[in-house]
């Protein structure tokens, strides 16, 4: 028991645990299939010896900084909320390669392109991981406020 009270206390009990471990499973999914999607022509610019583009490596960073902190803050012990800005700093990268990308692709015509048509995917899979860093930013902020002044678990005396 005590356990699950020290692993759900930091994200607003057990349904907010839930909430909060599955949102962190999808980012660190959606930033690894962002990695493998932007990766194939990182690759093929390898084999054909041309130079990596660089907003090419751009979304493998923000990719690999966003599956990496995902898989940091799903440790149930790790009281997220006060990395909120982390989140922040994550969501604007996403914002910005969202940003990138879709004036790049969103109003382009694949016209049986299967290399354009991933592209597109590929900006709405950026998409939906900006949305669910705002969730998480914004769900940090709260905690981070609603707890800001909470007293410790199990002697009430110190604070938090």
């Amino acid at each position: 028991m005590a356990w699950r009270e020290t692993a759900t206390a930091s994200h607003g009990g057990f349904v907010g645990f839930i909430v909060h471990t599955v949102i962190r499973f999808f980012q660190f999914v959606l930033a690894l299939t962002v990695i493998g999607l932007y990766g194939v022509d990182l690759n093929n610019a390898r084999i054909a010896h041309v130079y990596a583009n660089g907003k090419w490596v751009y979304a493998e960073v923000v990719g690999a900084l966003a599956a990496l902190t995902a898989l940091v803050f799903m440790v149930p012990f790790i009281k997220t909320y006060r990395m909120f800005p982390w989140d922040v700093i994550i969501f604007f990268l996403w914002v910005v390669l969202f940003g990138i990308f879709g004036n790049m692709f969103i109003k382009e015509n694949a016209e049986g392109n299967a290399g354009i048509t991933r592209m597109k995917n590929a900006v709405w899979v950026d998409l939906a991981n900006m949305l669910l860093w705002l969730i998480s930013a914004s769900f940090g902020l709260f905690m981070f406020f609603k707890n800001r002044n909470n007293k410790s678990l199990y002697t009430g005396r110190a604070n938090v």
